[in-house]
């Protein structure tokens, strides 16, 4: 392998080849006057002025070239070189297939390959060898250009288009032209130029009314005219301008097979293969042409074009969130024990708990969020009324009774599922007896007091406690007959308080308890913390314990399997440490590691670890409980947060993210150091336990905050998906200190795979109007994924070292020479997956496709290869043993021969097969 110190003069060094540099050839941003490429014409405008591109050849060495397209659009040429002119081109004739990424050979195996960025790589296949020809631009934008208008000129001879004469006969062309007229009142063809911005902010309402007008009077200059009114010619070229985002039109030309527009084939087989889509059909998709197409003729005839493409991409259908966890979509019918419970700490504040008055909209926000576990401080009030209020402040306190009418009103709105009231009891006997009436009276039938059944071992379930409200606190020895007694307390902060004291001798303190207050407990009786082997063998199942934010951070990390363990059969509460005098935020996380269910969180302190609260009970159609990871429930599961790599039991997954572009990112509030612009980059990180714990960012985009363009992709093994976050975040590159502009959190489990837009939700956690970012999503298994090798496949498989399943004795004769037979059937179970996978990664390889491809997508590529130049297919689908092998109809050259037998290996039951027979054209 070659160093970069032995490349040779006119070679360059890859590393200096970053993708989106500060100079770029050609640029998407934002500034005036920076045309973008809206069509094929302007591709191959940009294609025949030519650019540098950087030539890789299979010895490592790398070239720069400066490449062009002939006028005629019948050859390409590159120069400088040491053959003449002539050898020194390729005709357009001869190519065969154009790919984008690193996905031959040469870029596999060259030892310089991980220097070149994916986005910027592109191969061009040509002769009947399909030899090919390695090139690598200067920007992923660049690249774009080159695959897009190559792919346009090959198929240009298959499927004429007549939109290769210019612009005017485009169906965009012909329905803003539509629109022109029909606003055109006069019909001179002319209009006012305010007459024209509010017609483009009306079919872009996210564009700025001072952005038009610079774009019009930039097009009115190079016309050297100024005049406030706008021509038809003019008003087309300014919306396409502004209103072509490069990133879709590229991806639009992609999956249309290289036209301008998406017929209903391209869209079904698009949400098919790429989008991940169950059971499309050909209705579903003129459907959607019907609803996002902007042009009459586009409705009427079954075709999106560019700008409803577009819509549809924005779309709620296309958004990252999967819909299915919209609604409630897991097993409620477990114990409560088994979920994690969406909870709210000191939920009477609106401000921090020392300065903070009560205030009832606490509870109003919190219920609405869909919060399922609310505290209640209270105390005695004047006039027998108790109150509820910060013991800290002096503030007007609130009547108990008015904030039991709102919780009433507002308790099974976002949610059926239970509630539970973590009562702070520090009222007197009377008024005790007071709030008890109280309670009946509001809540009436909603209050869940029946005594828990010695005969079961778990709590009841969600699905069984429905609209009911449950007490928690503590409760008087069910064998007394007192009408009152002594119990601890275990109010927090007052307890804080007192060992922050002076006087404080390490004594608890004990408060007085009426019968009427302790019977309306049940199910959720507060009982202390001993230890965990105490706990397992004395607990009953209907006891919580609650842990401060410090024990349980020092439980987690020194006993964290007996803590999963404790908490498979009851439940744990953490709360926020009294040390946060600010309200701010604990690490959920770091207890839901533990199982821990009632993790308790200050709603009114907005951050990171509130976005991750927040977005972790998105999922299960927020109702505030989320079904627990199996190995956190089962008995004879074993799991440890500190699990370092794999989980047992559970499959590891990879997750690649491609970030592509943002939308309309909006100027950090208080950010004034560098007056309008802004530098954004973007942030990915994986929350879960530590070992899937990773960041990583992207490039900073100078000075663009309408449409930057990243395209960078990133790979996390992600080991317990079930317990796995994502959040991105978008921040302002500056020196002084980066600016926060947005984020979103999402459960893995909810993420749809393709091309997805992401919501940014401002940092109180609203959502922000029309600011996305536009990203791509693949999930695949090990295997299927990972940095590409340098290896041949040959030499990877053959010097790999297979890791099989072991069975551990567990001493019990019986039940090990049971298993013991299963030893071999699991042998042969892994070499038939391992076997599988990688005739899969080879059938990818031999398509030219990375290795997040799915197999419909492997089989979309084969299906155009296995077409010959009059349409006829050069192979024929056989049903054998009902698996569909794909026979020769006569000689193939050797590079479709060898990605047959690639295919037949795949075995059976590898692939989709009801897809075969229409990417085939067989009935």
């Amino acid at each position: 392998m070659n160093s970069l110190s032995n490349l040779s003069s006119d070679t360059v060094d890859p590393s200096n080849q970053k993708c989106g540099g500060r100079k770029k050839t050609v640029s998407f941003s934002s500034m005036p006057s920076e045309k973008k490429i809206s069509s094929a014409n302007d591709c191959i405008s940009f294609m025949q002025a030519g650019c540098e591109l950087k030539k890789v050849r299979p010895n490592s060495r790398i070239y720069n070239r400066f490449f062009t397209l002939d006028v005629d659009l019948q050859a390409l040429r590159w120069e400088p070189s040491k053959k003449d002119l002539e050898k020194a081109k390729l005709d357009i004739s001869a190519i065969k297939e154009i790919r984008l990424g690193k996905n031959t050979e040469t870029f596999r195996n060259n030892g310089l390959a991980d220097q070149i960025c994916e986005d910027c790589a592109f191969s061009i296949l040509h002769g009947e060898n399909y030899e090919p020809l390695d090139l690598v631009a200067n920007s992923a934008d660049v690249a774009n250009i080159w695959v897009s208008g190559l792919r346009y000129l090959v198929s240009r001879s298959k499927q004429p288009l007549d939109f290769m004469e210019g612009n005017q006969n485009t169906p965009r062309f012909m329905w803003l032209k539509t629109v022109f007229e029909a606003a055109d009142v006069d019909g001179n063809g002319i209009m006012l130029e305010d007459t024209s911005v509010e017609l483009i902010k009306q079919l872009n309402p996210t564009l700025k009314e001072s952005k038009i007008r610079l774009k019009f009077k930039e097009i009115q200059k190079s016309k050297e005219k100024l005049t406030t009114r706008v021509t038809e010619e003019e008003f087309c070229e300014a919306f396409c301008e502004l209103c072509t985002r490069p990133e879709v039109y590229f991806l639009l030309v992609q999956i249309s097979k290289n036209k301008e527009y998406l017929d209903a084939d391209d869209l079904m087989l698009f949400l098919e293969a790429e989008q991940g889509v169950p059971h499309i059909t050909e209705d579903m998709c003129l459907d959607i042409i019907r609803r996002y197409e902007l042009s009459e003729e586009g409705r009427q005839k079954g075709f999106l074009a560019i700008d409803g493409f577009t819509q549809y991409l924005l779309s709620p259908e296309c958004d990252i969130f999967d819909p299915e966890q919209k609604k409630v979509a897991q097993d409620m019918t477990q114990p409560l024990s088994h979920y994690y419970i969406n909870a709210s700490h000191n939920t009477y504040l609106i401000e921090d708990q020392f300065r903070g008055p009560a205030d009832i909209n606490g509870y109003v926000r919190a219920l609405k969020m869909g919060c399922r576990s609310i505290e209640l401080d209270v105390s005695d009030g004047s006039d027998d009324e108790p109150i509820l209020c910060n013991r800290n402040n002096m503030a007007t306190p609130l009547s108990v009774r008015s904030v039991l009418e709102v919780i009433n009103k507002f308790a099974f709105v976002a949610s059926e599922y239970p509630l539970f009231l973590c009562l702070g009891n520090h009222c007197s006997l009377p008024q005790q007896r007071v709030m008890v009436q109280q309670m009946k009276k509001v809540f009436g039938s909603k209050l869940y007091t029946e005594a828990p059944l010695p005969s079961e071992s778990y709590l009841p379930s969600p699905e069984k406690l429905k609209n009911r409200i449950i007490v928690k606190g503590k409760k008087l020895p069910a064998e007394s007959d007192l009408l009152e007694g002594e119990v601890t307390d275990e109010d927090e902060e007052a307890e804080m308080s007192r060992r922050m004291s002076g006087d404080y001798n390490g004594e608890q303190k004990h408060v007085w308890l009426c019968r009427e207050l302790s019977d309306l407990v049940s199910i959720c009786k507060s009982v202390q913390h001993r230890d965990f082997e105490l706990s397992m063998k004395t607990q009953n199942y209907w006891e919580i314990c609650s842990f401060s934010e410090t024990e349980a951070s020092r439980i987690a990390n020194e006993y964290p399997e007996d803590f999963v363990n404790y908490n498979k059969r009851f439940l744990s509460r953490v709360y926020p440490s009294a040390m946060r005098i600010d309200s701010s935020n604990p690490n959920p996380q770091d207890f839901w590691n533990c199982g821990c269910q009632i993790v308790a969180m200050n709603f009114q302190t907005p951050g990171p670890m509130m976005d991750l609260h927040t977005g972790w009970f998105l999922q299960n159609g927020g109702c505030g409980y989320v079904l627990r990871p199996s190995v956190m429930r089962d008995e004879v599961s074993y799991f440890s947060a500190n699990t370092k790599g794999i989980v047992p039991g559970v499959s590891p997954l990879v997750l690649h993210i491609k970030i592509i572009s943002g939308q309309n990112f909006p100027k950090p509030k208080g950010a004034c150091a560098k007056g309008d612009v802004i530098d954004p980059y973007v942030c990915v990180e994986i929350h879960g336990i530590p070992a899937d714990c990773s960041e990583q960012r992207t490039k900073t985009v100078q000075q663009n905050s309408d449409n930057p363009i990243f395209d960078e992709t990133f790979e996390f093994q992600v080991n317990l998906p079930e317990l796995t976050m994502v959040r991105f975040v978008v921040l302002d590159d500056d020196y002084i200190g980066d600016e926060f502009i947005g984020q979103y959190t999402i459960p893995f489990e909810c993420l749809q795979p393709g091309y997805r837009h992401v919501p940014l939700r401002s940092f109180v956690g609203d959502i922000m109007e029309h600011v996305t970012l536009f990203v791509h999503i693949a999930i695949t298994n090990r295997s299927g994924g990972g940095k590409a090798q340098k290896r041949s496949l040959s030499v990877r498989m053959g010097k790999k070292v297979r890791e099989y399943t072991m069975l551990r004795n567990i001493g019990l004769k019986t039940i090990d020479d049971i298993f013991k037979i299963a030893v071999h059937p699991l042998r042969e179970a892994i070499d038939m997956r391992e076997n599988m996978q990688n005739a899969i990664v080879s059938v990818k390889e031999l398509c030219g496709l990375p290795p997040i491809a799915s197999l419909k997508q492997c089989l979309l590529t084969l299906s155009s290869r296995l077409i010959t130049s009059d349409s006829a297919p050069s192979v024929s689908l056989v049903m054998k043993d009902s698996f569909p092998y794909l026979e020769p109809l006569g000689t193939m050259p050797d590079v479709q021969k060898k990605m047959l037998a690639a295919y037949d290996l795949v075995g059976y039951g590898c692939c989709n097969f009801p897809l075969l027979p229409r990417i085939y054209g067989k009935p």
